[in-house]
Formats: C-alpha cells, sequence, structure tokens
C-alpha cells in the first residue's frame, strides 16, 4: 500500500494537524466537516454533517483504507455528546457499508475522561474506565460501538490537549487563578501537535504492518500537580496577583502513563509542560 487513503470524520484542529502531516508522506486525505473552507490546502474536502443520517453527496468513491473517527460536541450535555460520539460514528459506519467500503482500521478519538479515578492514582489502558459523568459514560458507549464496528479497531484516549488556540490555563493564570497545592491534583497534558503526530504515528504502524492494540492513552511524560503548572507559568508571565476566587475547572486526579504508546516506538515532541507552554510563550507553538 504506497499511497494509502484516509478519510477524517470530524477534521478540525487535530484532525487538520493529522492530515496535514499525512497529506505530506503522500497519503490522500478526505477531511469531512460541515464547514470545509476551514480545511487546510492539501486536504480533500468533503461537505458533510455527521448529525444528519444521510450519506453526503460528494462520499469518496474507492476504497478508503483508514477511517479516523474524530468528532467534537457543538453542545455540552448529554444529547449534544451522544449526537457527537455514538450518532455520528453510527451514521458513518453506515456511509461506509452503503458504499461496500471496509477499512483496514478506523482509529476513534476518545478522551481520557472515561476514567472515573479521582485519587490521584496511575491509570494506563488496562484501568477500569467507570467514570460516572454523562460524558465518560457516553464516550464508553461510542468506543464500544466503535470495537463492535466491524472494522478492526484502535482507541486513541487523549488527555487535556493544549497548544495554539487552546489557551485557557494560561488566560487563568494572568487573572491570577489561584489552586489549593493540598492534596494535590494532578492533571494530564497532550499539545495538540503531539496529539496529532500519536494518531499518525498509529496509522503509519498498522501500514508498515506492525500490531496495533485496541487501545493508547494519548499524554505527555509528565502528568503534574495543576499547582505546579500555575507556579512554574507565573513565574514565566510575571504575574504576581492572586485572584479573590479560587475555581478549580475539574474535580478528578489521576496520572495517566504513555508506556504503551512509548513502547511502540512513539514519543512525544513536548514530554512535559515546561517544553509545551515553553513553546508557546516563545511563540513557536
Amino acid at each position: 500500500m504506497m499511497n494509502p487513503s484516509l478519510l477524517i470524520a470530524g477534521c478540525g484542529d487535530v484532525g487538520s494537524r493529522l492530515g496535514l502531516r499525512l497529506v505530506a508522506s503522500g497519503w490522500r486525505v478526505h477531511g469531512l466537516r460541515r464547514t470545509t473552507s476551514a480545511l487546510p490546502a492539501g486536504i480533500l474536502p468533503l461537505a458533510g454533517d455527521l448529525q444528519q443520517a444521510d450519506c453526503p453527496e460528494a462520499w469518496p468513491s474507492g476504497a478508503l483504507d483508514y477511517l479516523v473517527y474524530s468528532a467534537a460536541a457543538g453542545e455540552h450535555d448529554e444529547a449534544g455528546y451522544r449526537a457527537a460520539y455514538v450518532e455520528g460514528l453510527r451514521h458513518v459506519l453506515a456511509w461506509l457499508a452503503q458504499q461496500g467500503q471496509s477499512p483496514r482500521r478506523l482509529l476513534f478519538v476518545s478522551s481520557s475522561g472515561v476514567y472515573g479515578q479521582q485519587g490521584g492514582e496511575w491509570v494506563d489502558e488496562a484501568s477500569p474506565a467507570e467514570a460516572g459523568s454523562f460524558s465518560g459514560r457516553i464516550m464508553r458507549e461510542a468506543e464500544q460501538l466503535a470495537l463492535a464496528s466491524g472494522i478492526p479497531a484502535t482507541l486513541v484516549r487523549l488527555t487535556g490537549i493544549y497548544g495554539p488556540g487552546r489557551e485557557w490555563l494560561l488566560t487563568q493564570v494572568r487573572r491570577g487563578y489561584r489552586v489549593a497545592s493540598e492534596p494535590p491534583l494532578y492533571g494530564n497534558r497532550i499539545h495538540v501537535d503531539d496529539a496529532a503526530g500519536l494518531l499518525a504515528f498509529l496509522l503509519q504502524a498498522d501500514q508498515r504492518g506492525q500490531a496495533l492494540d485496541d487501545c493508547y492513552l494519548g499524554v505527555d511524560d509528565s502528568p503534574a500537580p495543576l499547582a505546579e503548572v500555575v507556579a512554574w507559568l507565573r513565574e514565566r508571565l510575571g504575574v504576581s496577583h492572586w485572584s479573590d476566587e479560587s475555581s478549580v475547572r475539574r474535580a478528578g486526579s489521576k496520572r495517566c502513563s504513555n508506556a504503551r504508546a512509548r513502547a511502540l516506538g512513539w514519543a512525544p515532541e513536548y514530554p512535559g509542560y515546561q517544553q509545551g507552554y515553553g513553546a508557546i510563550l516563545a511563540g513557536q507553538a
């Protein structure tokens, strides 16, 4: 397979970065999204709505070697999550069946939010994924749909994505974000370029004939307490004031391991928050 073909369903920021990497390697990449004008040059535009049952009119003919399902919920409620992750995937699988296409592998872009651990435990792909939140439960339902699709499937559970345009924490720190240091609230993150890079790595590994597991965690090398990250950013940004309000966006605390992806040969370009945020602050990423 010299020039594989790939369909990225839900080709947003991560999908576009993935697509550009593979286009540069000679892949033929179709990007499905509602507004195709936002796609970068090189990715073949496919206008379509994952929430509609009708197959897009310009659906690519011929074989599709790979499918990456990388949707994002438009509404952050139970209905929005179900529409984006469960029903959207169900629609794409039906469209493939209608066209007689059977990709070699499906990568389903999931989230570490499927884990419910809150005590700072180390988590890997074998850890129980039993989050009590509606978002975690619905994502697990979508994962099971992918694994039962009849297409060899791999789940990629990404942790907190940050990078250009994803600078919520930087904004909060500039405002004097206050975080309790005890007990430590561990966070997990991955730079957006590393998220795209991991997906590309897995697809290219499969193309080379390497055996893939059914799940990988997408995370950098260094889960860290949020208070540590905030202190580091405050120093780099020269912030000395504190907000009168203390606000933590989430209550979960866990440490995700990337050992399985690293064992396959992947390594993050930004192994810790210092490298990733350092590049952002230097205007390099």
